[in-house]
């Protein structure tokens, strides 16, 4: 099979992940349970795969790193796609993800993650294990700020999992690998960009978190994520990620910007076939953000237990939630329209030196119709996270190569 028709085979199965490896067969990742399909795949098939799905400008960068991560858009699938060296030759990870409308409501979350927008300026964190969702969750209140307030959103993603149309929101997104080349860079670019909302995908090295909390003391409401079990847990990551001798000094910094974590796992629920975002989420109160400064993560997981009057969650409460839960969203309920007139897809500037700037020009009406439009109604308050892959230009090889 060629690398579309696994891509299909995977939708069709209602799998989030699909893992391709020499000598094994594909594996499924459906409703959290891996299962395998068909015969077992050839090492040469999926190298020649492998540099048909990377392409030739990128191939050197994969035979030097050993890995490459992109997005792509597979008959209308949009996906994640990890493609690395194993002791067998080349493997594939690949992520399908939704392409639904998803926003709070439809994502089956609760109402109350939506008061983490109204605020100007702070950190929030959605942390989780790998495959939680969390970048969905992340993408919903995204798309909550376009669709309610005129402000301007950064993404800085490794790499862009849902693209946006602009609504109400003026949003920038950028790849690091083809935009940006660090998630440090882009971080220090942002500063200079006047952005009132920071999207960074993931926190992963020190320098990532010290720009990260800096953005988010400087005025900026950012959102990121951590990968860890729970909202202690996440904290305690992002401290214990810096040297000891400064660790009492990024407490108190991140004690001081934070608004609230929200810990995920996702929860399949057999009555509607479908798995449920599980969360627990906590709020930066006072006592909150002195367990923090004075490094007491353990003391954090009893506030949760006891704070629901600041609207913190534990796991069991919200799970109590779910249960007496009635009004469910599903899996293609609903469907939207489309509009009737499309945003154009606008073509990256090519990074070279003589670039046709023309190309790359928006078009004046089109930009004012965008930032000057009314609110949008309940009734057509939709999501715009389209599955369609971007015209980008190649990026410029680095000098010397």
């Amino acid at each position: 099979m060629d690398f579309e028709s696994l891509i299909n085979l995977a939708q069709s199965n209602g799998a989030s992940d699909l893992h391709l490896e020499a000598g094994l067969p594909a594996a499924l990742r459906v409703r959290g349970t891996l299962r395998t399909v068909g015969e077992p795949l050839a090492s040469k098939a999926l190298l020649e795969m492998a540099q048909h799905v990377i392409g030739g400008d990128d191939w050197q960068r994969f035979v030097e790193r050993r890995s490459f991560d992109f997005s792509r858009t597979v008959r209308g699938v949009r996906c994640r796609i990890n493609v690395l060296q194993t002791s067998r030759w080349v493997g594939f990870a690949i992520r399908l993800l939704g392409s639904f409308q998803a926003t709070v409501d439809k994502l089956n979350l609760h109402p109350d993650l939506k008061k983490f927008i109204n605020y100007p300026n702070g950190l929030v964190i959605v942390s989780g294990p790998t495959g939680c969702g969390k970048s969905s969750t992340l993408a919903a209140l995204i798309q909550e700020i376009n669709l309610t307030d005129t402000r301007h959103i950064v993404t800085i993603e490794s790499p862009i999992e849902y693209t946006f149309r602009p609504r109400r929101a003026y949003i920038r997104q950028r790849e690091v690998g083809r935009d940006t080349p660090s998630f440090e860079q882009a971080l220090l670019d942002s500063l200079r960009e006047d952005p009132d909302v920071l999207m960074v995908g993931e926190m992963r090295e020190p320098e990532t978190m010290r720009l990260t909390l800096g953005a988010a003391e400087t005025g900026h409401l950012v959102l990121t994520t951590v990968h860890s079990g729970t909202c202690a847990e996440a904290l305690q990551r992002v401290v214990s990620a810096f040297p000891a001798e400064i660790q009492s000094s990024v407490a108190a910094q991140l004690a001081d910007c934070l608004l609230g974590v929200v810990a995920q796992r996702l929860r399949f629920r057999p009555e509607l076939n479908i798995r449920v975002p599980e969360c627990e989420v906590l709020m930066a109160s006072h006592a909150v953000k002195n367990f923090i400064r004075n490094r007491d993560f353990f003391k954090i997981i009893s506030s949760v237990e006891t704070g629901a009057e600041h609207g913190m969650w534990s796991f069991q409460r919200y799970r109590g939630w779910l249960d007496g839960r009635t009004n469910w969203s599903l899996p293609n309920q609903n469907l939207e329209p489309a509009d009737s007139e499309p945003a154009e897809a606008m073509p990256a500037p090519s990074m070279l030196p003589a670039m046709n700037r023309s190309a790359a020009t928006v078009k004046p009406e089109r930009v004012a119709k965008t930032s000057v439009s009314a609110p949008p109604e309940k009734q057509s308050g939709r999501i715009e996270i389209e599955p369609v892959e971007s015209e980008f230009g190649k990026i410029l090889k680095r000098p010397g190569e």
